[in-house]
């Protein structure tokens, strides 16, 4: 058989391969002109877009939100609805009507709005306790004005609680959150909301925060069932022990959450916590991070006691004593 230019050139290509030991695939424009990861993505955006909506809190901003019901029930951020009991919900067919903003729950910076339609484009639900690390992330929303904006990335990390946010037990991820996503979805690749976009760290890239979808789901169900939230309260303010700390002080736990502060009259200040008391366990649970402490709260409801194991610390930051206390947790207060 006669050889043409074309064959020997892909004959001295595949020798050349073979000799340096490399692996030469098939020209994706001769095969495919989509890799598999980026028809996911285009699905996704395609099928939840009509899903995310603007809104706006007037005079102040405005956020995203989506909607998770077709009787016109919106998740968004408590930060992007403030103190405001109306406002304005720019939906993706043009239209702006205005919307009621059933509770809200700064603690955990979730706000349930609804709007007086009905026959809704919904985007489904995903559970993210079951989010690893590494897989798809899908952010929409409305960066500054820029209406339904997608970005790409991965999860980075899970039940994140960073330095100088109130918030844990986050969801990390790199795909881009500007000013004006809050509120707006975080998705899989099978277009799930796994989480509600929430923050970035300033002065940082690819450091985007989101609140998880089963504890928004949640505040969601408890708003329509009851009318408000409910949310066991303990009456600290904590914070992380980190490594560093840990060291310098010779601790003799490497992890857990240190007790800065405790609430006259609270469940903690009941039960006898006290500022630099390290909580370790829960129940027997080990509680490493302030988002797992949150995670496991989360758990109980107002009225639930609960085992907390302390490391006791003087002064000078030596260990006195560790002890193992009941309380009764409360009602969180409302605002």
């Amino acid at each position: 058989m006669r050889t043409t230019p074309t064959m020997r050139s892909a004959r001295r290509t595949c020798i050349l391969s073979l000799a340096l030991g490399i692996v030469v695939a098939p020209a994706l424009a001769q095969t495919s002109t989509r890799l598999p990861d980026e028809a996911a993505i285009i699905r996704v955006a395609r099928g939840i877009t009509p899903a995310v909506v603007s809104v706006v809190q007037q005079g102040v901003g405005s956020g995203s939100g989506v909607i998770i019901r077709a009787d016109g029930v919106i998740l968004t951020n408590a930060h992007v609805v403030g103190n405001a009991r109306t406002v304005e919900v720019g939906l993706a067919d043009g239209r702006r009507v205005a919307g009621t903003v059933l509770a809200r729950d700064p603690a955990v910076d979730v706000a349930v709005v609804r709007v007086n339609l009905t026959g809704l484009p919904t985007a489904p639900l995903g559970n993210s306790d079951q989010l690893e690390v590494g897989q798809t992330a899908i952010a929409i929303g409305n960066p500054i004005g820029l209406d339904r904006t997608v970005t790409t990335g991965i999860i980075s990390a899970v039940n994140r609680s960073p330095r100088g946010f109130e918030l844990g037990g986050l969801i990390q991820t790199d795909a881009a959150i500007n000013p004006g996503n809050s509120g707006g979805p975080l998705l899989d690749s099978q277009g799930r909301v796994v989480g509600i976009n929430s923050a970035i760290l300033q002065g940082t890239t690819g450091l985007g925060f989101a609140i998880p979808i089963n504890l928004a789901q949640d505040i969601a169900n408890q708003v329509l069932t009851t009318g408000h939230v409910v949310r066991a309260y303990l009456g600290i303010v904590p914070a992380d022990l980190s490594p560093e700390i840990a060291e310098r002080f010779g601790l003799p736990v490497r992890e857990g959450v240190i007790v800065r502060g405790v609430g006259q009259g609270t469940p903690a200040a009941r039960a006898g916590l006290q500022p630099a008391d390290i909580i370790t366990s829960i129940d027997g649970t080990a509680i490493p991070t302030t988002g797992e402490l949150f995670r496991v709260l989360r758990g109980h409801k107002p009225g639930d006691v609960i085992s907390i194991s302390v490391v006791r610390l003087d002064a000078q930051a030596r260990v006195v004593g560790r002890p193992t206390m009941s309380v009764r947790l409360a009602e969180a207060p409302a605002g």
